[in-house]
């Protein structure tokens, strides 16, 4: 049966290939990838995922969310109203491993709280035919909500136990990342219904957000899982300062305390780059790229690049590839198509999928 269905997703990959508009190359280690136009029409696409039959979903920051099928897209309706302005909007859509049983799909987005609003994540199913959600409810939302568009987050990854880590932005409040009363600057875990896992660090804790799984983050717009199942997140910094961190249960990762970047105005962060008690980052990059989604490689397509870390930089147009221990950004996939990258994804069939918010459409690189 799960040759069977290997088999299906291929198929389906190879029918979407087929029917992609043109195709480019793109000069790397690995030589020559080719770049293909997959669909494109999209108003700031912000997320995309995968579905068992090939086939992908994809966000629109503005609220739509569309099924793509063979480089053809179709609105699927039923998606949560969302506060569009600034940075929030309708943010990540996740497919889960149990999909082909369950139906159900889960999307982060900015939802209204009364003047302000907050990051939230909501659960649907989506009917057979791809054209509508149905049963929507939240999950969770970041409380309290807070005014202005900057900073939302937000990805949701589903760990290997089943349960969800949703990344969350400290929405331009620089001293809620280390206010564990709130949800702001942090990765909350809950459970697939809502409830909050045992084991999660700060349950019990007087005051804190029992959710919280660690804190410390500016505006983590990243987020996934590596070959063994630690969870890491790409996010903002200042001027300067932009961060990968893997994630650890209970982790302080120091914002604003310490950081590798500046104010805009050009004055100093906090204490410095170092504290005790917080967190470094794996890597920082200054000047800023603006890093967006983040992925980490199987090597199904090129083994040499098995476990590397792949971000797209929405201020210079390319991909970073980073690799090693101590992690180094090795290498920067850019061609003509690259634009602001917003998220980055791995295929079945371990080619690699980046959605261009400037050419509002989504590549694929392959062989």
């Amino acid at each position: 049966m799960l040759k069977y269905s290997r088999l299906l997703t291929a198929a389906a990959m190879l029918m979407i290939v087929c029917t992609a508009s043109y195709a480019e190359k793109l000069p790397t280690s690995q030589g020559n990838l080719v770049v293909t136009l997959m669909a494109d029409g999209f108003d700031v696409p912000w997320a995309f995922d995968f579905l068992p039959d090939g086939s992908l979903l994809v966000t629109e920051r503005d609220g739509q969310l569309f099924h793509v099928s063979a480089g053809r897209k179709q609105r699927v309706e039923g998606a949560p109203p969302v506060a569009a302005e600034g940075q929030g909007g309708l943010l990540d859509v996740m497919v889960p491993r149990d999909f082909a049983q369950s139906q159900e799909i889960f999307l982060t987005f900015a939802k209204r709280q009364g003047r302000g609003a907050g990051t939230a994540l909501a659960v649907a199913r989506l009917t057979p035919d791809n054209t509508r959600l149905t049963s929507l409810r939240v999950l969770f939302e970041a409380v309290p909500g807070a005014l202005g568009g900057r900073h939302f987050g937000s990805r949701v990854v589903e760990a290997r136990d089943g349960s969800l880590f949703i990344s969350l932005g400290e929405r331009g409040d620089r001293r809620s990342a280390q206010n564990l009363r709130l949800h702001q600057g942090s990765v909350v875990r809950i459970n697939r219904d809502g409830s909050v896992p045992a084991g999660n660090p700060f349950t019990g804790a007087e005051g804190a957000q029992p959710e919280i799984w660690s804190y410390g983050h500016r505006n983590p717009q990243g987020m996934a899982l590596d070959l063994q199942g630690n969870l890491w997140v790409a996010e903002h910094g200042a001027k300067g300062g932009d961060e990968v961190n893997r994630v650890r249960k209970g982790a302080n990762y120091g914002w604003p305390v310490i950081s590798y970047g500046r104010h805009y105005s050009g004055g100093k962060i906090g204490e410095g780059t170092a504290k005790p008690g917080m967190e470094q980052p794996e890597w920082y990059w200054d000047p800023s790229i603006a890093p967006s989604g983040i992925m980490i490689y199987s090597g199904r397509m090129w083994p040499e690049w098995r476990g590397d870390i792949f971000v797209g930089s929405l201020k210079f147009d390319y991909i970073s590839r980073l690799s090693g221990r101590p992690l180094k950004e090795v290498e920067t996939l850019r061609s003509g198509e690259t634009g602001r990258i917003r998220d980055v994804q791995e295929a079945p069939d371990g080619s690699i999928w980046f959605a261009s918010e400037s050419e509002g459409a989504l590549f694929r690189l392959s062989r």
